[in-house]
């Protein structure tokens, strides 16, 4: 007998996601594009005459609209130097300002007394930056824990204590050391010049998110995940966790030290209060108000910290704050507790950091989505 075959029945058409909508479909084609976009604004903005009141005293190509800027893009850097640690690879420094201090006060330094050129001042504070950020990472990291944050904590102690008094005649003590512009570029001089430092300013903030990313997604960013989930799995695999965590300590004071000499050049000197550990505990903050371990979560953090750090002090005096009754113009008046509230609300309502945002608000757009006819 011959067999009969029955006929195919044709497989039905594969469901579509809800999260796969053709608005999503488009926006996940552009978003690679996204940070190429916001570069190329970045690097066009200094030629903007747009006012933009409220958000800015001047006009986007005002020199005190891109100094501002040109800050904000420094510690955007920072926050994702620092994230490298916290964020990363699980290690909780609280010393991560001094590497920062090392880059400007080295800079400062070997261009006002050493009398050196802004070519080779630079790249030797980076790397004596760098040098010892291995020299007290190779110590601090013997521990763990709250022990190695209180090491941390300890050895930026040390380094806040010999800029305070001056150590060698060096630091200019409580005064701070002004720069010494003659041994700067004419280019990186004087007012008109602020863009200029816009433009270093930004650079930095892309060598520091290129290097970050690339060592993420390198083998040893993989190991490093690895050791902020399950330091003991690691161990178990062979791998030696101290020396990943040392190359990851080092390099995030390596990059530290690269934004504090770009920080001198932009402020035009040294201040004792960049070695205060509460400059670590802001850039935690950074870190957790745009996300830690992610992306660009970090560079956000940092970047709307330090606007608003520097805003808020014109806004805590403006007429508006002193025409409200005297409970609310005295606390919106000090700048540190409206970052605080700000701060509180953010981590009690976006646990993930300005990061989290946008799959929030794509889940609550499907959420509110018209059914389609097909699914009528």
């Amino acid at each position: 007998m011959t067999e009969v075959k029955s006929p195919e029945v044709p497989a039905p058409p594969a469901a579509v996601p809800d999260e796969l909508t053709p608005g999503d479909g488009r926006l996940h084609r552009i978003r690679p594009f996204l940070p190429l976009a916001v570069l190329a604004v970045a690097l066009i903005l200094p030629y903007s005459t747009l006012h933009l009141p409220g958000i800015f005293e001047g006009a986007l190509n005002s020199p005190g609209t891109l100094q501002l800027l040109a800050v904000c893009l420094v510690f955007g850097g920072l926050a994702a130097g620092y994230d490298l640690l916290f964020g990363r690879t699980g290690m909780l420094s609280f010393g991560h300002a001094l590497y920062f201090a090392a880059g400007v006060y080295g800079t400062d330094i070997l261009i006002t007394r050493a009398g050196l050129p802004l070519w080779q001042a630079a790249p030797l504070a980076i790397v004596g930056g760098a040098i010892l950020a291995g020299l007290l990472g190779a110590v601090a990291l013997r521990t763990v824990g709250i022990a190695f944050a209180m090491v941390t904590l300890a050895f930026a102690q040390v380094g806040a204590i010999l800029v305070a008094r001056d150590f060698g005649g060096l630091t200019g003590g409580e005064e701070g050391l002004p720069l010494d512009v003659t041994g700067l570029p004419d280019a990186l001089v004087g007012v008109t010049n602020t863009v200029n430092l816009y433009w270093l300013a930004l650079a930095y903030l892309v060598v520091v998110v290129f290097v970050v990313h690339r060592v993420s997604g390198s083998p040893t960013g993989r190991v490093l995940a690895g050791l902020r989930d399950d330091e003991r799995r690691i161990g178990v695999l062979g791998l030696d966790p101290y020396r990943f965590k040392l190359v990851a300590f080092t390099l995030a004071g390596g990059l530290a030290a690269a934004g504090g000499a770009v920080y001198c050049l932009i402020v035009g000197g040294a201040s004792p209060h960049i070695t205060s550990s509460e400059l670590t505990l802001s850039l935690l903050v950074m870190v957790v108000l745009g996300g830690p371990g992610t992306r660009w979560g970090p560079v956000l953090g940092g970047i709307l910290y330090m606007y608003l750090d520097h805003r808020l002090v014109s806004f805590g005096s403006s007429d508006a704050v002193d025409a409200l009754p005297a409970f609310l113009s005295r606390p919106l008046s000090q700048p540190l507790f409206v970052l605080g509230t700000v701060f509180i609300l953010a981590v009690y309502f976006f646990p993930g950091g300005l990061a989290s945002l946008a799959p929030r608000l794509s889940l609550l757009r499907n959420s509110l989505r018209l059914p389609t006819r097909r699914e009528r």
